[in-house]
């Protein structure tokens, strides 16, 4: 075999893979309001699914046979809930996050696809929303900091890797539109902010407002869209914040530097209209090339 023709076989085993990510807030109301039609129409390979809010056979029947799924119920009833749902079956899974004594259920889950011979992780997760000066911001901070343990290890355990979500904290100013109204209220706090500049700084080098070093991680969503404001993933159902793109950017894909190098494309699949959504939150669907 010719160099040439070698390098057209290698090409020719190039795979497309397309992940997408949504926060439902509640996967049985999300059905009833149309979600099904995105599913079926988006070509998603896996999804990453937040506030399932329901239980493994309520998803597998209204994904249907198709669709391998893992999912991770809260402690507590009808609350959180993360899910993987693939048209490949997970290679291994696992839901171990945090501290013995922290009740990460329903908010951590990662498994390992094989993508034609190339193994890739993939992770929902469900961050606190938090309420400033209160235990439930205790707890925020809590996953937080366990996410900054374990994403060096996810790096270790594969290079190419990706967390996404709803991670309730708006990184940048350009990532809420009201941020000047906002800079007090969980989800903008200073103390929140910090964590995302370890997590997006540079690796090995000292970042703006962390005190260490940077891990090194990569926004999609920020390295496709550039420095403009949104793109917005969720809007309050008060007044006329839809209508007026008044959003918040907390749904995030975040990757290793290996894998958001074999990103080709990112998307916010706004809804047409207020009336057309079936979610607070729009999906995100990023395409790979491995």
């Amino acid at each position: 075999m010719s160099d040439a023709t070698a390098s057209l076989s290698v090409m020719a085993k190039s795979t497309n893979l397309r992940i997408a990510s949504v926060n439902v807030n509640g996967i049985r109301a999300a059905y009833r309001k149309g979600m099904a039609d995105w599913v079926n129409s988006r070509g998603a390979d896996i999804i990453a699914i937040q506030e399932v809010r329901a239980t493994v056979d309520d998803l597998s029947g209204l994904l249907g046979p198709e669709w391998d799924i893992l999912h991770d119920e809260a402690t507590a009833k009808g609350r959180a809930g993360v899910a993987l749902a693939s048209r490949r079956k997970a290679e291994i899974h696992r839901v171990t996050f945090g501290d013995d004594d922290f009740d990460s259920a329903g908010r951590w889950l990662e498994a390992d696809y094989d993508v034609d011979g190339t193994i890739v992780t993939v992770v929902s997760t469900y961050v606190h929303s938090g309420e400033a000066d209160t235990p439930k911001q205790v707890e925020k901070y809590k996953f937080l900091d366990a996410l900054l343990k374990r994403l060096p290890e996810l790096k270790a355990h594969n290079p190419l890797s990706v967390f996404m979500g709803d991670l309730n904290v708006g990184h940048r100013t350009l990532d809420i539109k009201n941020w000047r109204g906002n800079v007090k209220r969980a989800g903008f706090l200073p103390q929140e902010r910090a964590y995302f500049d370890k997590i997006f700084g540079a690796e090995g080098e000292e970042g703006y407002n962390t005190g260490s070093a940077g891990l090194g991680w990569v926004d999609l969503g920020r390295k496709f869209a550039g420095d403009v404001d949104g793109p917005y993933t969720w809007w309050s159902n008060r007044g006329q914040a839809f209508d007026n793109d008044t959003g918040w950017r907390i749904d995030y894909q975040v990757a290793t530097p290996e894998l958001a190098a074999k990103a080709t494309s990112y998307a916010v699949d706004r809804y047409p209209s207020y009336d057309a959504r079936w979610s607070d939150h729009a999906p995100i669907v990023v395409d790979y090339k491995l």
